[in-house]
């Protein structure tokens, strides 16, 4: 008998729940983080935009391999590996695995190795793989089923206020209380971040001892038999070998040292051109899978399905949009047209980025205490606001400059209106939400100063709600394949290694620039709002009406 099904039974799970929810806060704290460690490797190792991504890049494309790594084990064993160690047991190992990147990293800064402290990262992060793929499904099941998708959207929030606190304290341990300039910060050296990542590691060990000795936490184990899935399996190895190929000749690029202005030149042009391959194979072997398995449907099992599979690029496409904005944005801050700011300044508004998918989260996890239809309307504005209130006061704490967000409490109002409109149905939301992101991105584009930086800032306001809707609409109607089209998603959390450094060598162009490769997410936007407007009829055509059966589900 799976134990998995008795979760479902236990309504009383407040505790465990609690205790789930404090994983999903390291994912934002230490991601969040990243936006302000790029710019201090950046200016500290003397890279280039495209370069200092390659912090997202070892980040986020351990998601994939370590989804990837499940799945062909998955497959070799006829067993979801995660449900056979449970749910409990797999956070453990992620944790755990995490503290020993978190080891790697401070020995790569002691080495003073900016690509040590990429595969420390990278270790970090496929320990958070393994967290994630449990946690998610572990959150669902904690209750009642009705309820799952907004007790993950709960987490999502409570990941958020990670990532608006990540900021703030990765500044404060970099650089101190007191403002410093870069050229100051760049006579710190690399102590504070060893320091830094010591603590984290021991917090992570801290939190896995949390898990293995909690009593209210079931093991959540499952050994149901896993259906195989031979062409997806193929496909996805084929993209693999083919990914690696090409970051393998990235990485050889950067390894090269040089000051011919003609040599860096071409070298540029072929890291561009590789990138680029990079995006055409995710999206070339994701449609091709498509359209095969129209034409036949065995051997694909969950991408079998058309909701899946563009959601898949869905997921993608949000992860790349939502780490790319704020990536960037430490080099955009820097340009004299939008303030000027030196990294050790930039921690409020990378902060306030953050904390904007903060501010969305609460909100769209409102429903889940069941409110009137008078005070839903209330909170979809009060909710908000105490949000935004709660990133300005920490970043008072923090003794940061908060003046110049003031005014964007009209973008968080904004937010609250698209909520109010959308309904609670995750199609209409993501296409509303879509739409009013590429309006922003446009805006920025378009303007310099303040109105730029808010609008770019409201990035983060309209790609809060995108993780839950999407993959609520992609799994609908995949019944006991779920588990599988879930693994599929979250390999697709890889958007955030190959988006970013493609904003990134857009930005180191001269043609272009920073400002101009804000172009990236608009086109990002563009895919998501249309496939919010397209997956509702795959659905209808399934005989599912997906808003009309699960509204709150986001």
């Amino acid at each position: 008998m799976a134990e998995a099904q008795d979760l479902k039974s236990n309504n009383n799970n407040s505790g465990a729940l609690s205790t789930l929810v404090t994983v999903f806060f390291f994912w934002g704290f230490i991601a969040a983080g990243n936006g302000v460690f790029i710019p201090f490797c950046k200016h500290y190792f003397n890279l280039d935009q495209f370069q200092s991504q390659l912090v997202d890049f070892a980040f986020y494309m351990a998601y994939y391999f370590g989804a990837l790594i499940l799945y062909i084990m998955a497959s070799v064993f006829s067993n979801d590996v995660v449900s056979r160690w449970g749910f409990k047991n797999s956070i453990v190992y992620g944790l755990l695995f995490s503290a020993i990147g978190a080891v790697i990293m401070i020995v790569a800064v002691n080495a003073n190795t900016f690509p040590g402290m990429l595969v420390g990262l990278f270790a970090v992060a496929l320990g958070f793989s393994l967290q994630q793929t449990a946690a998610n499904p572990f959150a669902a099941l904690l209750g009642s089923p009705e309820t799952g998708a907004q007790r993950i959207t709960l987490g999502g929030g409570i990941n958020s206020f990670g990532t608006a606190i990540g900021p703030i304290v990765v500044s404060l341990a970099l650089f101190g209380a007191t403002k410093i300039t870069d050229e100051q910060k760049n006579a710190l050296g690399l102590g504070k971040v060893s320091l830094l990542y010591a603590c984290v590691g021991a917090l992570f060990v801290i939190a896995a001892g949390l898990f293995f000795f909690s009593k209210k936490l079931p093991s959540g184990k499952n050994t149901d038999v896993a259906e195989k899935s031979p062409k997806a399996l193929t496909a996805l190895l084929v993209m693999t070998a083919l990914l690696v190929f090409i970051f393998g000749a990235v990485f050889k690029s950067y390894m090269v040292v040089t000051t011919d202005k003609a040599l860096l030149g071409a070298m540029d042009t072929d890291r561009f051109k590789w990138l680029l391959g990079g995006l055409i194979v995710v999206v070339g072997v994701l449609l091709f899978s498509l359209m095969s398995a129209k034409k036949d449907a065995a051997g694909w099992g969950a991408m079998k399905y058309p909701q899946l599979v563009l959601g898949m690029l869905a997921i993608f496409t949000y992860v790349g949009v939502e780490v790319t904005i704020q990536s960037n944005m430490g080099a955009l801050l820097e340009q004299p047209a939008f303030g000027g700011y030196t990294s050790a300044q930039i921690a409020p508004f990378i902060s306030m980025y953050w904390g904007s998918l903060m501010i969305g989260r609460w909100t769209g996890s409102i429903k889940i205490f069941d409110p009137s239809k008078v005070l839903n309307t209330i909170l979809l504005f009060a909710v908000p606001l105490v949000a935004f209130g709660v990133v300005l006061v920490v970043n008072s704490i923090a003794q940061n400059d908060v003046h110049a967000l003031y005014g964007y409490v009209v973008c968080v109002l904004i937010q609250g209106l698209a909520f109010y409109i959308s309904k609670d149905k995750p199609a209409r939301t993501l296409m509303i939400f879509s739409i009013l992101g590429a309006a922003c991105m446009l805006t920025g584009i378009m303007t310099t100063g303040q109105t730029a930086t808010y609008s770019f800032l409201s990035g983060g306001l309209f790609c809060s709600i995108m993780w839950p809707c999407i993959f609520a609409l992609a799994i609908a109607g995949l019944g006991k394949l779920t588990p599988q089209g879930s693994a599929f998603l979250i390999m697709m959390i890889l958007g955030g290694a190959i988006i970013p450094p493609i904003q990134g060598k857009l930005a180191d162009m001269p043609e272009v620039g920073i400002h101009n490769s804000y172009w990236i997410p608009v086109l990002g936007f563009v895919y998501l709002a249309w496939y919010g407007f397209a997956v509702r009829r795959m659905l209808q055509k399934q005989g599912i009406d997906y808003d009309a059966s699960a509204g709150s589900g986001h």
